[in-house]
């Protein structure tokens, strides 16, 4: 469920319809998909948005991602979190690592908005039944800044915007594109956003994990698509400017019960999976990994068993990234400022030329 904030307007239709990538007929990876190619295919969890537009001068929001077990008093679930390049301000982050467990649901947004949202994660959390003696809370709150195209320094976030987030968390098919967290950022020169994917792992010898994605996508580097280079010289134009990308979150799930540890290390492949769609992980590009299992005890799985996992994160992050790019839609914001979609056409062209995908 998308809002938009009192008295804005929507953004400029693209002159293309968003589409995922396998709806224009590009595959990745080896492992098949979930039901819904997203992170919705990981039973128990759930995710939300709400969309924060004032006519060019606002684009941002909040991105809920709701794990039904930590959606109540008390609620906690093993985590792991690993930390590509730390430039960012990822809330509750020293606990996490710590503990090995989330306690919150996980909420992204623009950068200067990531205080206030935790503050109204803790109110959310607080305010249950069954939570009236808590003092203390680990929020997991985390970001990328959507300043090229918004007025960040207005940190126009709300209590209420948060709430509609969490409330509107759904387990159905996840928007994506310039929705929520999404709705100003830019990745690999293009106009980003969110962006989601799954696939099915069989496990070594232990039965099939099924491995959900999520990505707030805003850095820089060069598209790649199946290994192919994608220029940002289209004929319909280019951006005037090159901004850097300013970081990636990483949202993964998991159906198996892999201890902290374990996800630690589905949270580190999940971030190395951004080499493969094209990311130079500049210095000022704050990427995180946080990986999460639905199954609050561990199987004690061997972690011999793990590799297919570890290639089915790469494989969601680095379809989920180009979910981001291809349901996003040209953006005109904050000083004048563009980011414009990928060329659809364009993408399709270059990979035929080169041979990724049939003519």
């Amino acid at each position: 469920m998308t809002k938009l904030a009192s008295g804005s307007n929507p953004a400029k239709p693209s002159p293309q319809t968003p589409r995922r990538a396998r709806d224009l007929g590009i595959t990745t990876g080896r492992y098949p998909t979930g039901p819904r190619n997203a992170l919705t295919d990981v039973a128990g969890v759930r995710v939300g948005h709400t969309t924060v537009r004032d006519g060019t001068t606002l684009h941002t929001g909040v991105t809920a991602i709701v794990p039904d077990a930590v959606d109540c008093a008390g609620g906690s679930l093993p985590a792991g979190l690993f930390v590509g390049n730390g430039f960012g301000k990822l809330i509750g982050a020293t606990q996490l690592a710590e503990l090995g467990a989330i306690e919150t649901p996980i909420l992204l947004t623009g950068t200067l908005s990531a205080f206030r949202v935790a503050d109204a994660l803790v109110s959310y959390v607080l305010a249950m039944r069954g939570n009236e003696d808590v003092q203390t809370l680990n929020p997991i709150v985390g970001e990328t800044n959507d300043g090229f195209l918004s007025d960040i320094r207005r940190r126009p976030v709300t209590e209420a915007h948060v709430i509609d987030a969490l409330g509107s968390a759904s387990a159905d098919d996840v928007q994506e594109g310039c929705v929520g967290a999404g709705t100003g950022t830019g990745a690999l020169g293009f106009k980003g956003g969110i962006g989601t994917a799954s696939r099915v792992a069989p496990l070594d010898g232990q039965g099939d994990c099924t491995v959900g994605v999520l990505v707030q996508s805003n850095f820089s580097g060069t598209l790649r698509v199946r290994g192919v280079p994608i220029s940002r010289d289209y004929e319909d134009g280019a951006d005037g400017e090159e901004p850097q990308g300013n970081s990636c979150m990483i949202i993964v799930a998991v159906d198996r019960g892999l201890d902290s540890r374990q996800l630690r290390r589905v949270a580190t492949r999940a971030v190395f999976g951004l080499a493969r769609i094209g990311s130079d992980f500049a210095q000022g590009s704050g990427d995180y990994g946080i990986a999460f299992s639905t199954v609050n005890a561990s199987e004690n799985l061997p972690d011999a068993a793990l590799d297919p996992a570890f290639f089915a994160a790469q494989e969601a992050v680095e379809e989920a990234v180009l979910n981001s790019l291809t349901m996003a839609t040209t953006t005109h914001g904050h000083h004048a400022h563009t980011r414009s979609a990928v060329s659809h056409a364009q993408l399709l062209r270059a990979c035929r030329r080169a041979g990724a995908i049939p003519d």
